[in-house]
């Protein structure tokens, strides 16, 4: 089976949110009995929702986080303080709501699945998915992670997963990780899609030594001059100095836009996952939501490539979805404001004092 064949096959079903239901939304939203753009981005992200969905009424449950845990042989350059049997046993966590993220989405009500594309340890864990493709990736210091249809196979596996997300009547989709390493693949697979140099994108991680963070640096420079990964072919980037995480989580962002779902972005993983998702498919960028601002330095220059503003600065860097259950909450009261707000009409209001004010800058 040729992935990158069936890929670029779905991609081309991809298309950009309706510019008609965003138009009426807007109108809408100035029906509203309220000050125009009084309510600010929760305007903004209901005005979206209407144009991914095409209705005025968008749905916004169930939520699912889809957790896509795969291991990084990288790990054996020390480039992490956590041991990788780490990645496996908060996976089995997940499935507990054992964890920071799953413990939130539990509380909420919000769907987790998570799904094994690479962990190396084994586990006995049934409610784990198993899409397993690798025992984790090999080691990108001393050769490419992984060849170029494993990394296709890994982005049609996201994909697959938003296609199943929305049989299974799913409304809003986030996208999550769990594996020991990944902050220096993502640091490599942003570095080489933007040309920045390695000491703007690569953080600390999960923490360590000033010894052990320089060791990262060297370790991402070391694999970026060894295996010259192509800007312009994300498939190419990803499969030298990728994860299997991080290109199942780009499948995800693309099967959400796919299946005409929004998805959210969670920390500095995910939103590079968002990113090699929209240099695939620029039209895929439409459904992509960005929950808050990561404090893994990448974060703000990959947000930034896909033109988003995080909504949530809370100084988060846990990583694993943890972001999304808080996003889905902001959503669904950008949707309870617009549907249960009374219109000037409803609530016997003349609104002709607004009109001097309507469409200028006055506030």
């Amino acid at each position: 089976m040729n992935y990158e064949e069936l890929l670029h096959e779905e991609l081309t079903h991809i298309t950009p949110a309706d510019a008609d239901a965003m138009a009426r939304a807007a109108v809408y939203q100035g029906t509203l009995a309220k000050p125009p753009g009084s309510l600010g981005e929760l305007e903004n992200i209901y005005i979206r929702l209407c144009g991914i969905t095409g209705t005025l009424r968008p749905a916004y449950r169930p939520c699912r986080i889809v957790v896509l845990c795969a291991d990084n042989g990288v790990v054996e350059e020390g480039v992490s303080v956590t041991p990788r049997s780490v990645t496996a046993a908060q996976a089995v966590n997940m499935t507990k709501h054992r964890t920071g993220m799953s413990a939130m989405a539990h509380h909420f009500g919000d769907e987790v699945q998570v799904v094994d594309v690479g962990i190396a340890d084994e586990y006995d864990c049934p409610a784990i998915l198993d899409r397993k493709i690798l025992p984790g990736t090999r080691n990108l210091a001393r050769g490419p992670a992984m060849t170029r249809q494993e990394a296709a196979r890994a982005v049609f596996t996201g994909l697959e997963l938003a296609r199943q997300a929305r049989d299974q009547g799913v409304a809003i989709l986030g996208a999550g990780e769990m594996g020991i390493g990944n902050t220096t693949t993502s640091a490599a697979v942003l570095a080489a899609l933007t040309g920045l140099p390695v000491e703007a994108v690569t953080g600390r991680g999960g923490g360590m030594t000033d010894a052990g963070f320089l060791r990262k640096k060297q370790v991402i420079a070391h694999a970026l001059a060894l295996h010259r990964p192509d800007k312009n072919d994300v498939l190419d980037v990803l499969s030298k100095v990728g994860g299997l995480d991080i290109a199942a989580m780009c499948g995800v962002f693309l099967g959400a836009a796919r299946q005409r779902l929004p998805v959210v972005i969670d920390g500095f993983i995910s939103v590079v996952a968002a990113l090699c998702a929209r240099r695939l498919c620029p039209a895929a960028g439409d459904y992509f939501f960005a929950s808050h601002a990561s404090h893994e330095v990448g974060y703000a220059a990959a947000v930034k490539e896909l033109g988003l503003a995080p909504w949530l600065h809370l100084g988060m860097r846990l990583g694993e979805g943890s972001g999304c259950p808080i996003a889905f909450r902001v959503m669904e009261a950008a949707c309870a404001a617009a549907e249960g707000m009374a219109t000037f009409e409803g609530a016997a209001i003349d609104d002709s004092y607004l009109n001097e004010i309507r469409g200028k800058d006055c506030f």
